[in-house]
């Protein structure tokens, strides 16, 4: 099985301008490469037939993805609209700044199938392709972003999937990210 880190993944997880919330002390080569060598430790299913979730202990100091929404910290939650690409409509997102979160011991790798991305207008050669990568305390994945789903939802010409929203998923989605938020 051949492993290919794509461009979308690749601007999300190694920016050009590093930040703390990405992928830490490894080259966008070196990550590739990484998962193409070591079997991961569990494979798990992803939310739709193409879409597998590769888990790994961390071989960087890249820290967890999410951090608790406490009372001692919710003065820190910051909020916006952004895009993930020039192409995709903004959403509102929010994010904390001024915390640090541990260094995760698992990478959770997002993967698409070869035919997917085809179907998405992002052809490789390899097996499977990067779209992600969780960074977690525990080896299992972070529920999908609510909006996440609803983009999914709306079809590849929105930057989505076209997968329809699993509305008990949504449900357990939203109750995670009403207790978490990602970092800055």
């Amino acid at each position: 099985m051949s492993i290919f880190l794509t461009p979308f993944a690749r601007t999300r997880l190694f920016p050009r301008t590093p930040r703390p919330n990405t992928i830490r002390d490894c080259t966008p080569e070196q990550f590739e490469r990484h998962l193409n060598e070591h079997a991961p430790l569990r494979v798990l299913d992803g939310y739709a037939p193409f879409c597998r979730l590769h888990v790994h202990r961390n071989w960087t100091s890249t820290r967890c993805l999410t951090v608790p929404v406490t009372d001692a910290n919710r003065h820190l939650l910051r909020s916006a609209y952004e895009a993930r690409t020039r192409e995709e409509l903004p959403v509102l997102v929010r994010w904390f700044e001024g915390v640090e979160p541990p260094v995760a011991d698992y990478l959770v790798v997002i993967l698409y199938s070869r035919e997917q991305l085809a179907k998405e207008g992002s052809p490789i050669d390899a097996d499977w392709g990067v779209v992600g990568c969780l960074y977690t305390a525990t080896p299992a994945e972070i529920p999908m972003a609510p909006i996440t789903m609803m983009r999914n939802a709306l079809g590849v010409e929105e930057g989505g999937s076209g997968v329809p929203i699993d509305r008990d998923a949504y449900r357990r989605a939203v109750e995670f990210w009403e207790a978490n938020a990602n970092w800055r």
